[in-house]
């Protein structure tokens, strides 16, 4: 009920309206005090900036003549127009990763593969998300400011639609070092862009994962950026052998061992985040993307029993390009507390009546013709007792369909999945209603691949592996052709990023200028 919060937004607006308000009731819209008095306190805190910030972009966009209102990304994976998310800062916390996954629904989309796994890894972070039917899985709470950047439980708890992903300290300045058993091990902590890794010479004295991959031959210190960027090969030995020589381990083999914990972290980041949803990963395409992405993706898919990695061109701003193939879209939510078998659905039309005219309403704004705009509906719903509930989808509108028991066999069905076991004499609460307002996803050319004939042969370069030393060939991306098949190892480069594919796994090329590698069990071989 939020006719308290109103009569105070309207004491505020006619005593000092130059005062920002944010409602819970309007925010966060649902029950547990703790998590909505969060999620709006960190919209309050944040919407001083955001929407005195996204208003003068509009102005300033009028003023030059552009009609349009401009769009933002959500952490929904969604846009909306600047005027209305201005007032929701709280929503576009994690919308950058959020264009990430989306750009994996695109490629889904585009490939026919309905299930895949995202992996974006950068300087910073990796992260991983499940894409299930071409659309990522999307969680109601997350948290920001962790006291522990990568523990649960550490950090203020925020009650608003968001992209599942897990999120881990692995990113190419991720800082090696060595534990108190004499292990090696990378990250939570990084060097950041400044000072960067050892190899970047902007002071950078901590070896990382950069670093590593240029001691292990993976990454050409002389054409980092296409050449523009010079990196310091002997800087970064120096750095991977100090702290090699800790545990007696050569220069080369530190690296190798750096590049391979890295992988092995994400991999079972990756691992448990589709475990702990149900999800059997096994098998499942991998797109690779983020600077750092195509250089470990293959690695980290070989751990996880993935059968199949996708290089999109431009990986490394890819996520960018995600913000250009999202379809407008919010997600609304209204608590509603009952027995699943006795629903006041009054009550209930009521709620979704208003979360239909507010998601409605907020596209129109965002330019979406009324006509083009598709609704979906879904229900919170637990087990009588417990705290935690369930998302499920519905296939149709509740207030004309009003089928309890089918709600409870969907419940039921996700539930077992999740957790093996079902409780057939457990009463089913209901918890609220849930409604995605979304309009059509765009659609944007992918870019084209060259004709086909025969690449250029290949320079070779030294790449220190596990068992030892191998030269392997490096091809130049721009200068593959379709049809090109090449075996494993091998190293593609392109000006951004640079593709690693490991032993046991072939490459080819997409017409639409994609890399696709698919691994050859019979040619596996993971101590090469």
């Amino acid at each position: 009920n939020g006719v308290h919060e109103r009569m105070v937004a309207e004491i505020f607006a006619r005593e000092a309206p130059e005062i920002y308000v944010s409602l819970s009731s309007e925010i966060a819209p649902q029950m547990r005090e703790y998590l909505r008095a969060s999620t709006v306190a960190i919209n309050a805190y944040t919407v001083p900036i955001t929407r005195p910030y996204l208003n003068a972009l509009i102005a300033e966009l009028e003023a030059r003549g552009f009609s349009q209102q401009p769009l933002i990304m959500l952490s929904n994976g969604g846009v909306i127009g600047a005027g209305r998310a201005g007032t929701l800062p709280v929503r576009m916390i994690e919308s950058g990763p959020a264009a990430g996954a989306l750009v994996a629904c695109y490629f889904s989309r585009k490939f026919n593969l309905p299930d895949l796994i995202s992996f974006d890894m950068g300087g910073t972070t990796a992260k991983a998300c499940m894409i299930q039917g071409h659309e990522p899985l999307v969680t109601g709470h997350f948290e920001v400011d962790r006291r522990y950047r990568f523990k649960p439980g550490s950090g203020m708890p925020i009650t608003v639609p968001s992209i599942d992903m897990i999120e881990i300290g692995a990113g190419g300045g991720s800082i090696a070092w060595i534990d108190e058993l004499g292990l090696l091990r990378t990250g939570p902590e990084s060097a950041g862009s400044v000072p960067g890794p050892v190899s970047y010479g902007r002071g950078g004295t901590e070896p990382c994962v950069t670093d590593a991959d240029v001691v292990a031959g993976i990454l050409d210190p002389d054409r980092f950026l296409g050449g523009d960027m010079k990196l310091d090969a002997a800087g970064a030995r120096a750095a991977v052998g100090e702290l090699g020589a800790k545990i007696g381990l050569s220069p080369e083999e530190t690296a190798w061992g750096i590049f391979e914990v890295v992988c092995e972290q994400m991999a079972a980041a990756a691992r448990a985040h589709a475990t702990d949803r149900g999800i059997d990963h096994r098998g499942l395409p991998m797109l690779a993307f983020g600077g750092a992405g195509p250089v470990h993706a293959c690695l980290v898919a070989d751990l996880i029993d993935s059968s199949q990695v996708i290089y999109p061109l431009l990986a490394s701003v890819l996520s960018a390009f995600g913000t250009l193939v999202t379809p407008a879209k919010i997600d609304l939510v209204r608590s509603q507390l009952s027995p699943l078998d006795a629903i006041d659905w009054a009550e209930a039309s009521r709620a979704i009546d208003a979360m239909m005219e507010d998601g409605g309403q907020t596209l129109k704004e965002a330019g979406i013709d009324p006509c083009q705009i598709e609704y979906t509906f879904a229900v919170d719903l637990r087990y009588l007792g417990q705290q935690s509930e369930l998302t499920i989808e519905l296939t149709g509108d509740p207030r004309k369909q009003r089928d309890a028991c089918q709600m409870r066999q969907r419940f039921e069905t996700e539930y077992e999945a999740q957790y093996g076991l079902k409780l057939n004499d457990m009463a089913v609460e209901l918890v609220g209603w849930r409604i995605t307002a979304k309009g059509a996803v765009p659609d944007r050319a992918a870019a084209t691949a060259p004709g086909k004939g025969d690449s250029p042969a290949p320079r070779h370069r030294t790449v220190h592996f596990r068992a030892g030393a191998r030269e392997v060939p490096v091809y130049d991306r721009s200068e593959l052709t379709l049809g090109t098949e090449i075996e494993g190892p091998l190293i593609v480069e392109e000006r951004e990023t640079t593709i690693f594919i490991q032993p046991g796994w072939t490459a080819s090329l997409h017409e639409n200028g994609s890399i696709i590698a698919n691994k050859n069990i019979a040619n596996r071989n993971r101590d090469i």
